[in-house]
């Protein structure tokens, strides 16, 4: 039976790839490639969208080999997605990272007018842990591991 070798990649579709792509660079991530105006029977094929076009920023998690894919359509138009979709709400729940120093990144992020949905948590004084609210409505989970 064929299993899975490895995970490759999270894809995000948003509206505003330079917006959500510059977010990103900011928590550290860093852009390993990119790609305009993607289109033809191979995206057709795979999205099952006729006629689609699509712009991708893919973006590398620091110490992983782990990518982000942005994707952001030219055609069709994007839908309006649940830009205030909480986190018991069905579907892709959260993209976490494990982060230095929580309450400087939660402050710098809160500057840019990015905010925390709840507060900033402790769990068993092993972890500090809050969601942030980032572009386009995505939750971003930020963790300092204490011990």
């Amino acid at each position: 039976m064929p299993q899975i070798k490895r995970f490759d990649h999270v894809g995000v579709t948003v509206s505003n790839l330079e917006a959500v792509t510059e977010f990103f660079v900011e928590l550290g991530l860093e852009v390993q490639g990119s790609q305009e105006g993607m289109e033809g029977e191979f995206l057709d094929t795979v999205c099952g969208i006729p006629d689609s076009r699509t712009n991708i920023v893919m973006l590398a998690v620091p110490g992983t080999e782990v990518c982000i894919e942005l994707s952001s359509f030219d055609r069709p138009a994007p839908g309006p997605g649940q830009p205030r979709a909480m986190a018991n709400e069905l579907g892709l729940r959260s993209l976490a990272f494990e982060v230095e120093d929580l309450p400087l990144l939660v402050g710098r992020l809160q500057e840019r007018g990015y905010g925390l949905i709840g507060g900033i948590g402790e769990y068993e004084g092993i972890w500090s842990m809050a969601y942030i609210r980032g572009p386009e409505g995505l939750i971003i989970a930020l963790a300092q591991r204490l011990s």
